[in-house]
């Protein structure tokens, strides 16, 4: 399959099988994703794996942000990350250099997150990267153990992909109203 074509193909898929990739394939995956872009080829990125007990820790992480919420609705995050067997976190490694600015930086890190989407997508895992508010909250900081020059941009939910899983075209994007010329 072409570049192209797998572009054009993938779709987040918010429903997973239990199924997910072995370590080994999920090493292979990542040390493709890591020749994106890198200006000074800093590498200013990790991924942390989660599965199983990881991803109940990280539940009562973000349940422990929101120590305002009611009760369910802790109890309705603390089980989002139980939606997929894999969570691969991106963490953006941001360091000071004049030469590449702390933007460019967390663009790699974001660069990597995406082609690692793509490449699972293509080897025929569903996968979902997901954000929100809490990837900058304290517990959920503490809990992925970053480091103080260290940003958390979302997971990638993984797993296996429903046989009833959507592919095929978006709604195509109006590619001459993105595209100028000086």
């Amino acid at each position: 399959m072409s570049a192209l074509t797998a572009v054009r193909r993938r779709r987040s898929q918010a429903k997973v099988t239990d199924e997910a990739p072995t370590r080994a394939e999920l090493l292979e995956l990542v040390a493709a994703a890591g020749t994106v872009a890198d200006h000074a080829s800093m590498r200013p990125w990790r991924l942390i794996e989660l599965r199983g007990e990881a991803r109940e820790r990280l539940g009562a992480a973000m349940a422990d942000a929101m120590p305002d919420a009611k009760e369910s609705d802790r109890q309705k995050m603390a089980a989002k990350p139980l939606r997929a067997p894999l969570l691969i976190a991106i963490v953006a490694s941001v360091r000071p250099t004049p030469k590449v600015a702390g933007w460019e930086q967390e663009a790699v890190a974001a660069g990597v997150a995406h082609m690692l989407s793509l490449l699972l997508d293509e080897a025929g895992w569903g996968v979902m990267w997901r954000t929100g508010h809490l990837t900058r909250t304290e517990p959920v900081r503490v809990m992925h153990g970053l480091a103080p020059d260290e940003e958390l941009l979302g997971w990638l939910y993984v797993g296996g992909r429903p046989k009833e899983a959507k592919h095929g075209s978006k709604r195509e994007i109006d590619a001459g109203g993105h595209l100028s010329a000086l």
